[in-house]
């Protein structure tokens, strides 16, 4: 399934929704890959980045070389290819923070969809210090939905529906794919969210009906042999191949030009059963490495948890606990989305007056 994509890569072309599904072997990883490689030749890392989903680890991994070029991860993660089902869960629950996010900066922008948002961000209409970026695209692509509908249906059915609901509009994009064509995989809920579908050889004519609401799936020939149908027209189409060291020798040079320091991270994401009262907090007990990143954040005045992380090289739920207690202690302000905190203390000065006033309290 392949949701919305509009990455405007010439004018007057779109790739819309798509659904891609049939049976084993059919050409499914195959056109995975083509539109991935396809997306690497056509935009720059700044204006795409992808979240790649593979519960089988192997089918992806080739492009963990480029992670700091396109590809996303969540903050406490240490490879961008997500391949543990909670993790699956977390980020897709982050990509609809993402997109909540960028709705709110689209809004106060005064435009329509992240298209006109980033012409104006270029042409310097929108202000960084009001907390204005440029957004990249966000290509998600999950290689086999069936592992994550059998072990988190509902959540992951979920986050998607909110995502195909809305996700367009800020440039956030779904393919999906999978290899058991059931209607307990492809919920009507689910489908109705994915107008443009895909359909490779399947075994019977039942799994046909299930992906493009027709016959003809079952009488195609196999080896990449396939239907496009959009809410208007079926065509047949012939799926070209792309050999493993093709995408090999394409990412292999990508990874040798400059990228970024890291890869895109996504914003946390925190539920209801992981959320807890800053009351609870007890500046008595600590963490040994409070007084060093209250440092690192007053000197780089950036009230950011991935700073801590990186600076300190520890994990992000460390680093979040850090955070709120910074909170606590006034030395940073509330949780403000995807944005960093405020940081409430202007100098060093100040921040070792705050200490010694809180070791005295000891």
């Amino acid at each position: 399934l392949v949701h919305g994509v509009n990455l405007d890569w010439h004018e007057g072309a779109t790739l819309t929704g798509f659904s891609i599904a049939g049976a084993t072997g059919q050409g499914k990883s195959v056109l995975l890959n083509n539109m991935i490689i396809s997306l690497l030749y056509k935009k720059h890392p700044a204006e795409l980045k992808f979240v790649l989903i593979d519960t089988h680890i192997i089918e992806f991994n080739l492009y963990s070389q480029i992670e700091k070029h396109y590809l996303t991860k969540l903050p406490d993660s240490e490879k961008a290819i997500v391949s543990e089902t909670y993790k699956v869960v977390r980020t897709l629950q982050s990509l609809c923070k993402e997109m909540d996010d960028r709705y709110e900066l689209i809004s106060k922008s005064g435009t329509k969809n992240i298209r006109e948002y980033n012409q104006r961000f270029k042409i310097r209409r929108l202000n960084p210090l009001q907390g204005h970026r440029f957004l990249p695209y966000i290509v998600v692509v999950i290689d086999e939905y069936s592992d994550l509908a059998m072990i988190s249906g509902k959540e992951t059915e979920s986050s998607l529906i909110q995502l195909t609901g809305k996700g367009h509009i800020a440039g956030i994009h779904i393919i999906l794919a999978t290899q058991r064509p059931t209607k307990n995989i492809i919920t009507g809920d689910l489908k109705a969210n994915f107008p443009v579908q895909i359909a490779f050889k399947v075994s019977d004519s039942l799994e046909s009906r299930i992906i493009i609401d027709k016959n003809g799936a079952e009488d195609l020939s196999g080896r990449g042999d396939a239907l496009y149908c959009n809410e208007m027209n079926t065509t047949r189409i012939q799926v070209p191949y792309v050999s493993t060291e093709e995408i090999r020798e394409i990412v292999c040079f990508i990874a040798d030009q400059q990228g970024y320091s890291h890869a895109y991270e996504l914003p946390e994401y925190i539920s209801s059963s992981d959320n807890y009262s800053l009351g609870s907090i007890d500046l008595n007990e600590r963490d040994p490495l409070f007084e060093e990143a209250a440092r690192l954040i007053v000197v780089h005045q950036q009230g950011s948890t991935s700073l801590i992380q990186r600076k300190f090289v520890i994990g992000y739920n460390r680093a979040g606990r850090l955070m709120d207690q910074l909170e606590v202690a006034g030395v940073v302000g509330p949780t403000q989305g995807s944005k960093p905190r405020d940081v409430l203390i202007i100098d060093e000065y100040s921040l070792e007056q705050k200490i010694s006033s809180l070791n005295k309290g000891n």
